[in-house]
C-alpha cells in the first residue's frame, strides 16, 4: 500500500473506489499543520473572478465503496503529526485551540481524570491477559487511560507528544520496545488520528510475539453508527478535525487483516466521557502463526 500525500486509494482496503466530497480543514488544524489561518477575501483584493467572503482550508471527504470507511484526504507528512499534537492538551495546546474554539475549553476538565470506562474494558480484557501483565500503550500519551494501571508489572508508552507521563509509567523509544516482550500491546484512541493507519499497525506487529495480545480502539463515530451499511456518507462530511479516519467495523477487521494479523474478538461498547456520550469498537487482535 502506497503512502500517497493525497489519498489515492482506501487507506484499509487499498480499493481504488472512492467516493469523493469537498471539505473544509478546521481552523486549528490548518493553523498547526499547514500553518494556514481563515482569511476574508474582500473587494479590496481586486480578484475578479473569486467570490468574497470567508476562505479555508479546502480539502475533500472520501468513502471507500468496499469496507466502507470515511477519511480526509490529506495524509500528513511525520513533521506535520508532530506539529499537530506536540504538548497535546498541554497549556499551551488548550490556549492555542481555544483562539479557534472558545467552547474547546469546557470538555478540558474530563481529560485531566481517567475515564470512567477503561475500567469496562479493563473487565473485558482481565481473564485473556496475565494477572499483572506487562503493557506496552502505544500512542498513550501521559498514561493516565493506560489500561491496568497500577496492575500491571511493566507499563511502556510510546507516544510522539512528548507530554510528561503519570507515575508508574515510563516513556520508551523503539529502541527499548524492541528489548522487550509484552503480554498486552494497546493502541487505543489512535488509529483514527493517523494518516497511514495500515503501516502503524505494520509497525506495531513487530512489538507482538505469538503470545501478545494487542487491544485496538476506536471511536464508533455518530455518522458512521446513525448510517450502518451507507457508502453514501461522503457529502455529508463537510469538515474534518484530528479525526482523519471514521472506522466501520468491516473497515477495522479489513486493516487488521491487511497488516497481517488475526482478529480474534470484537466488542462495542457505550461509553459516558462525561461532557458527552459515545460508543467505541474494541478488537482483539494477534500475530498469525
Amino acid at each position: 500500500m502506497t503512502n500517497d500525500r493525497i489519498a489515492q486509494r482506501c487507506i484499509c482496503c487499498a480499493s481504488i473506489e472512492l467516493d469523493r466530497s469537498p471539505a473544509v480543514l478546521m481552523p486549528f488544524v490548518a493553523k498547526r499543520v499547514f500553518g494556514h489561518e481563515p482569511v476574508e477575501i474582500t473587494e479590496e483584493w481586486g480578484l475578479r473572478d473569486l467570490q468574497q467572503g470567508m476562505a479555508y482550508t479546502l480539502c475533500a471527504s472520501l468513502q471507500c465503496q468496499q469496507c466502507g470507511v470515511l477519511f480526509l484526504d490529506y495524509r500528513f507528512s511525520d513533521q506535520e503529526m508532530t506539529q499537530l499534537y506536540h504538548g497535546y492538551r498541554d497549556e499551551r495546546y488548550n490556549r492555542e485551540r481555544q483562539y479557534y474554539e472558545p467552547n474547546y475549553g469546557k470538555a478540558s476538565p474530563h481529560y485531566e481524570g481517567r475515564a470512567e470506562y477503561v475500567g469496562d474494558v479493563e473487565n473485558w480484557l482481565a481473564s485473556r491477559v496475565p494477572n499483572n501483565p506487562s503493557v506496552l500503550d502505544w500512542g498513550g500519551g501521559s498514561g493516565l487511560n493506560t489500561l491496568f494501571l497500577g496492575r500491571s508489572k511493566l507499563t511502556h508508552i510510546y507516544d510522539i507528544s512528548s507530554v510528561a507521563t503519570v507515575e508508574g509509567v515510563e516513556a520508551v523509544s523503539l529502541e527499548t520496545i524492541e528489548q522487550h516482550q509484552y503480554d498486552l500491546v494497546i493502541c487505543s484512541q489512535v488509529l483514527e488520528h493517523v494518516p497511514y493507519p495500515h503501516e502503524l499497525l505494520k509497525q506495531i506487529a513487530g512489538a507482538l510475539d505469538e503470545h501478545t495480545l494487542l487491544y485496538l480502539e476506536v471511536p464508533n463515530e455518530v455518522l458512521i453508527r446513525e448510517n450502518p451499511g451507507n457508502k453514501k456518507l461522503a457529502g455529508l462530511k463537510r469538515h474534518w478535525h484530528e479525526h482523519v479516519n471514521f472506522f466501520t467495523e468491516q473497515s477495522l477487521r479489513e486493516l487488521v487483516q491487511y497488516a497481517g494479523l488475526q482478529v480474534h474478538e470484537i466488542m462495542n461498547l457505550d461509553v459516558n466521557l462525561g461532557w458527552r456520550t459515545g460508543n467505541l469498537v474494541g478488537l482483539i487482535a494477534k500475530r498469525i502463526k
